[in-house]
């Protein structure tokens, strides 16, 4: 077993099995953490060598000798001047021996409940909102961004502590497998599905794939543990067996916690103002959240949950709620240029998008000399789905009302635009095949101070750089006056 958070060469070889390069000097030297980032990596630390998309950390091993406490590596690497007592081991697979490593120490962590957060959406601000209740009473720590991986999940195991109370960590799939294989390295005394949607089709294949992978995390959850899962998704209850307990919750009537009252509201005043969202539970405890959306209250609702489960007290947890903020391009409000910048564009589905759209059409209703925008760039992964997708969220647009003008981007949102136009409710309609920096430019200049501005795409769409170039200071350029890819907007339909 590893030492808590206190690593060493011969635990770490126990643990991951490989064979030496080099033979470290003291094999039971203590070693503050891990690391797989040349630039991060702090004196004394594994460096763990990654091949990643881009970049492949065995280039980086020369780099790191000078810092590293012991060096893992899957291929054999030169050895010059490779600095006296440090090991090197060399196993079958970094990755693989990373979540290796990582089981070994949640296994370690006696004293620390460990939460599992999985689901279609939600995911990162759920992890937010419990992180938010739990520290106000207790101290650990929970995944950063969106480390959600194979890679993710073992670095945040990985950085709790012995004396910390618990660890969060955020679990995702794209893939059918990829959550049994997560679950079985982070063994949660504590697991949350936050929703059940239509995310990665082209792989799941179908919401019933999903419900399938998502649950998955229910039978990894340790014995006396607890499942905290939505109650509106009937498929999802018949899992509901794998876990020992459950709690749920929703807006369904037979829910453990019922949600109800569901309001926006808004506190302040001018460009200082702030939307915030309140709800009700089991028609007793009011509570407000700093984050926005109906959907949100579900999350906040699991959070609720899991703090209770962890013996925090209720006025803790209302505090905790009411000071909670959300992931970065996750909602994400600013006033640039005088322009209010929604900025979703952290990621998309289809369900994520619908949800996004209702809370904008709740929160911005038409006000005069104001034109309100939604950039809705390509949701990816959608498989055999994408095309009729892409044209449900261009119906949601024009039946909204909640837009004067709809820009989508990419080959797969021309299906929006086109289905938002053949609607028939007014919405100015543009479609661009791709958004470059330039285009950013040209898209940032056609907003007026008080338009509302709202960003929706999937990450590789790269919408966030419309918010970049309204950051910077205006600059005059020529507008065209129609776009020649753009389908038609607002064609009457002969009699």
């Amino acid at each position: 077993m590893i030492p808590h958070h206190v690593f060493t060469p011969d635990a770490v070889k126990h643990a991951c099995g490989g064979s030496w390069l080099s033979r470290p000097r003291d094999p039971a030297a203590h070693l503050p953490g891990v690391s797989i980032d040349s630039r991060a990596l702090r004196p004394g630390e594994i460096f763990f060598a990654i091949k990643g998309d881009t970049h492949d950390g065995h280039t980086f091993v020369p780099a790191v000798m000078p810092t590293a406490g012991l060096i893992v590596v899957d291929r054999d690497v030169p050895l010059a001047g490779l600095p006296a007592g440090l090991g090197i081991l060399k196993v079958a697979s970094t990755r693989k021996a990373l979540g290796t490593l990582a089981a070994a120490h949640r296994r370690s962590l006696s004293a620390t409940r460990v939460i599992a957060v999985a689901g279609s959406n939600g995911k990162t601000t759920t992890v937010r909102l419990i992180d938010a209740v739990l520290k106000t009473k207790l101290r650990g720590t929970a995944s950063q961004k969106s480390f959600n991986n194979d890679i993710g999940v073992p670095l945040t195991l990985l950085g709790a502590r012995a004396a910390d109370q618990y660890v969060i960590c955020e679990v995702g799939t794209n893939a059918p497998g990829e959550i049994a294989a997560l679950g079985a390295i982070v063994e949660p005394d504590v697991a949350v599905i936050t929703s059940i949607g239509r995310e990665h089709l082209a792989f799941l294949g179908s919401i019933e794939g999903v419900v399938r992978e998502e649950a998955a995390i229910l039978a990894a959850v340790r014995p006396g543990g607890l499942a905290v899962i939505p109650a509106d998704v009937p498929a999802l209850l018949a899992h509901a067996a794998l876990a020992p307990s459950t709690v749920t919750f929703g807006v369904n009537p037979r829910a453990d916690l019922r949600l109800t009252r569901v309001e926006h509201a808004w506190e302040g005043q001018g460009e200082q103002a702030r939307p915030v969202l309140c709800f009700t539970l089991n028609e007793a405890r009011r509570y407000t959240l700093g984050l926005v959306g109906a959907h949100n209250a579900g999350n906040a609702a699991a959070a609720v949950a899991v703090a209770r489960r962890l013996g925090v007290d209720e006025d803790s947890i209302a505090l905790g709620l009411a000071s909670a903020a959300g992931p970065e391009m996750r909602w994400q409000r600013s006033v640039l240029r005088g322009v209010e910048v929604v900025n979703d564009a952290y990621n998309a589905n289809p369900d994520s998008v619908l949800a996004s759209i209702a809370t904008f059409a709740a929160l911005y209703p038409p006000r005069a000399r104001s034109t309100r925008t939604i950039v809705l760039g390509d949701m990816l992964e959608l498989g055999d789905h994408g095309l009729a997708s892409h044209r449900e969220i261009g119906e949601a647009v024009a039946r909204s009302g909640a837009f004067d003008r709809l820009i989508t981007v990419g080959t797969l949102a021309r299906g929006a635009a086109e289905a938002c136009a053949a609607a028939g409710a007014g919405v100015d309609v543009r479609a661009l095949d791709a958004l470059d920096d330039a285009g950013a430019a040209r898209l940032a200049a056609q907003l007026a101070p008080g338009d509302v501005l709202l960003l929706k795409g999937s990450r590789r769409m790269r919408l966030e750089r419309v918010a970049k170039e309204l950051a910077q200071p205006a600059v005059h350029t020529t507008i065209p006056t129609s776009a020649p890819t753009a389908p038609p907007a607002r064609t009457p339909t002969p009699a």
